[in-house]
Formats: structure tokens, C-alpha cells, sequence
């Protein structure tokens, strides 16, 4: 089971848009030498909606070649159409990833049944590790905790990554859910009571500008350390809230070229940061001591 601090990581690009390889091999190298404990490649906050079949996969396979084997990497490699999603996830195999995250379908709204049918359909294609990702404040499309129940009756169906900042349902998901079943937190400001409570990890934005700190946090929430937990969830909080000051990864991104770490290439829709809430991003990163 992949635990403790697992980076969402960004897309670097450069300022036309086009994707920045070097740059992404930098962030990879900074994170293994920060101490994060895994990397989700071609994830919402890596604008997975915005690239092409084609530079998804080669996003998949750069990091895996990059990483060459000293740190997990899960490939994001879910779509609103159940072809898409299982192409993506055999050509995640071929390249190496150590499992793949699947979204809830986006758009299309499914049923229960539908998105039971949708994963189900994808793990049994794919031999490869299947971590199921709820986010409905993007999705719209909610998937229950008894259907996540009945998914995790897969053989490699192996966990979730829980983005509704509901800590009572985390909490119930965790109380029913097969032990060999890992619930990762995927929202950056309930994630420490998650841990606490019994979940595996923090598949996060935070880590992005903040990765030892919340490898730091992680370990220590995992290991029921409440008192060092939460004195670096204190520190990282201001992130927790001004990294969503705007939509997801656009504050992120501007604050890791801030850092000096990437170009601040972004693609549409999603335009810069605002220049009025770069005081605000700024001084979160002061805070948080990572600038």
C-alpha cells in the first residue's frame, strides 16, 4: 500500500502553453530529495482535462523514466468515456506506473450502477493497481460509500481518494471498508484528521510547494503523533487556504514560478493568477516559510 505524503503534482509549460519535460524531471528530483512519498502524474492539478491523448500518455512515461523506480508513481489516467479510461490505463502499464487513479465519470452524470460498472470495467481490463478518485465539487457526479464498498470487493481496486472534505463520510468509509483498502484524503485543509483517524495519505496540492513539510505532516499523522502533526498542519494551513484562492492548479502554479521552481505557463480556460490575489499567495508562502 502506497502511504503518507503523495504529491499532485503540476504540468510544468512554458509560456505558449507547450509542456516543459525538463522542468517536470526538476520537480520530480525535488520531491524525492524532499521526501515525498509518491507522485500522481497527469491529475486534475496536473490539468489532465487540458492535454491530449498523446501528451497524457507521454507525461505517464516520462515519469515513470525519470523516477526510474525511487518513488511510487500513479498514473492519472481516468475519462468520462470507459474506452478512454481503460486505454489510458493499459498504456500506464506498459509504461511502468505503480497504479493508476480513475476520476468519477465527469459530465455524463451516471448512475450508481453506472460508475460501479464504469470501474469495475476498468479493473478487470487492466491488471494494474486501481485507485478510484471522488471529487464531486468537480464532477458533479457523487459516488457514494456503498458503491465505493462494493468496488472495494476488486481484487485491484486498492483504495480511494476521498476529495469531499466530508470528514464524517471519510470517517464511515474507514469504520466499513476492508482493511487491505486504502482512503487517501484529497483535500488538503480535513486531510491531518483523516490520517488520524486511520487514512493511508494526503494526495495533495499543498505538496507542491510545500513537500517536506507535508511528508513531515503525513508521517506523523499516520503514526498517531497528534502534537507534531498538528504543529505542521499549523505551519502548512495558510497554503491549505490560499492555493484555492482561485480554481486549482492556478495559484499553485503561480506560486511555484514565484519559488523560481517553473515557468508559469498555464493553458485555457484557465488563465494567471490575478494580480490581486498574489499578495495573498505570497504571503502563504512567507507564512508557511517555503519563500
Amino acid at each position: 500500500m502506497i502511504k503518507g505524503s503523495i504529491v499532485a503534482i503540476v504540468t510544468p509549460m512554458h509560456a505558449d502553453g507547450s509542456l516543459d519535460f525538463a522542468g517536470l524531471n526538476q520537480l520530480i528530483d525535488w520531491h524525492i530529495a524532499e521526501g515525498t512519498d509518491s507522485i500522481v502524474i497527469a491529475g486534475t492539478t496536473g490539468e489532465s482535462a487540458t492535454v491530449s491523448v498523446e501528451e497524457h500518455c507521454a507525461l505517464i512515461k516520462a515519469t515513470v523514466a525519470h523516477a526510474r523506480g525511487r518513488i511510487p508513481i500513479i498514473a492519472g489516467a481516468g475519462a468520462n468515456s470507459t474506452a478512454e479510461a481503460i486505454k489510458l490505463t493499459r498504456y500506464a502499464k506498459e509504461a511502468g506506473a505503480d497504479a493508476t487513479l480513475q476520476v468519477v465519470p465527469y459530465y455524463n452524470r451516471p448512475t450508481q450502477e453506472g460508475m460501479y460498472q464504469h470501474f469495475k470495467a476498468i479493473a478487470e481490463a487492466v491488471d494494474l493497481p486501481v485507485i478510484l478518485y471522488n471529487v464531486p465539487g468537480r464532477t458533479v457526479a457523487d459516488m457514494s460509500n456503498e458503491t465505493i464498498l462494493r468496488l472495494a470487493q476488486i481484487p485491484n481496486i486498492v483504495g480511494v481518494k476521498d476529495a469531499t472534505g466530508n470528514i464524517g463520510r471519510g470517517y464511515d468509509l474507514l469504520r466499513l471498508a476492508p482493511k487491505s483498502f486504502a482512503v487517501y484524503s484529497g483535500d488538503d485543509p480535513t486531510a491531518m484528521a483523516l490520517m488520524l483517524a486511520g487514512g493511508a495519505g494526503n494526495i495533495s496540492v499543498t505538496a507542491n510547494v510545500a513537500p517536506r513539510g507535508m511528508a513531515e505532516m503525513c508521517k506523523a499523522a499516520i503514526a498517531g503523533d497528534i502534537a507534531k502533526a498538528l504543529e505542521w498542519n499549523n505551519k502548512l494551513f495558510p497554503l491549505h487556504q490560499k492555493l484555492f484562492i482561485e480554481p486549482n492548479p492556478v495559484p499553485v502554479k503561480w506560486a511555484l514560478a514565484e519559488m523560481g521552481k517553473m515557468p508559469a505557463g498555464i493553458r485555457l480556460p484557465l488563465v494567471p493568477l490575478a494580480e490581486d490575489c498574489h499578495a495573498a499567495v505570497r504571503a502563504a508562502l512567507k507564512e508557511s516559510g517555503v519563500l
